[in-house]
């Protein structure tokens, strides 16, 4: 990623208030809500959700998301958009996420992204999707193949072979398939173009703060999370979900705290042994998305939740 993009301001806001992102990322648990609240409140800015599961009804517990209270505090976006059996596109969001940005600073007010999604968090970061068109003609085609038959027919189109595609990933091979086809162009063709768009906010100042604690500490929440989740009735919710069709949506229904639930309504999991699956899957995710934040972001802050006494040290 080309670092020249993107510069973090702290407390400077002589930019002009439309061409600056505030961004607040972070591992689960680590406390992006309340912090995410008190510093709209105190900046007048919106918040513009940027997590993976918060886009669908009644994905509310197990999901942590805002609470009644506090959506109200501070006008928030793209919460509650979906039902749970309808699936969120990545470019799908990208362009929803743009509306709302423009319309927030139109009405002079600042924007605040949140959320620990590296694969939307990437949609303000850099491009996101090329120009190819794929015809509902390739795309059905393409589906009616197993795997096998579509690394073939992708082998063929791509003598000089696959590059860094995942070819274990189904969904990827099929859309690698879909836009070789569409385009007639090669996977490493393809590639080259599409690393000289532009980034989505070229010209805009965007901040990025990215939030942690202690591990130790961050372990405790996250064990206090899960006992809170199943107080409050993550299991009940499933049930609900489950009915209103999550698992059309796989993405949904593989999220921590949902696959480990449906695991046990399947007798796949004991009960007693759901508490201790869920966090230790979500110490796991903390674990990856710690490597996205040092990897895959350009310069950015990192702040120790522990020494914050104020919103305004976020930026």
């Amino acid at each position: 990623m080309d670092c020249t993009k993107y510069q973090l301001q702290t407390t400077n806001y002589s930019v002009a208030m439309h061409g600056t992102l505030h961004i607040l990322t972070g591992p689960t648990a680590v406390g992006k809500t309340e912090w995410a609240l008190r510093w709209a409140e105190q900046n007048e800015a919106e918040i513009v959700s940027c997590d993976s599961l918060l886009f669908y009804r009644g994905m509310d517990i197990g999901t942590a998301k805002p609470k009644r209270e506090e959506l109200a505090r501070v006008p928030h976006h793209l919460i509650d958009i979906r039902g749970v059996g309808e699936q969120m596109d990545v470019t799908e969001y990208g362009e929803l996420a743009r509306r709302v940005v423009d319309d927030i600073v139109a009405r002079g007010r600042r924007v605040l992204v949140t959320g620990g999604s590296g694969f939307y968090l990437k949609s303000f970061l850099a491009p996101i999707a090329d120009d190819v068109d794929v015809p509902d003609g390739i795309r059905d085609a393409v589906r009616a193949l197993s795997l096998e038959e579509a690394l073939t027919r992708l082998r063929a189109l791509n003598p000089e072979g696959l590059g860094p595609l995942d070819v274990a990933n189904p969904r990827r091979v099929a859309r690698a398939l879909e836009r070789c086809l569409a385009s007639g162009r090669t996977l490493e063709a393809l590639r080259s173009e599409f690393e000289k768009l532009p980034s989505p906010y070229a010209g805009w100042e965007i901040a990025v703060t990215v939030l942690d604690r202690d591990p130790a500490e961050l372990n405790a929440r996250i064990e206090a999370r899960v006992e809170q989740m199943l107080r409050e009735g993550l299991v009940a919710e499933m049930r609900a979900l489950r009915e209103a069709g999550l698992e059309r949506n796989p993405s949904a229904a593989k999220a921590i705290g949902y696959r480990e639930v449906l695991a046990m309504l399947d007798g796949e999991l004991a009960e007693k042994d759901l508490a201790a699956e869920i966090a230790k899957n979500t110490r796991a995710l903390v674990k990856k998305q710690r490597t996205w934040f040092r990897t895959q972001l350009a310069e950015h802050r990192v702040v120790d939740v522990a020494q914050v006494r104020d919103a305004s040290q976020l930026f």
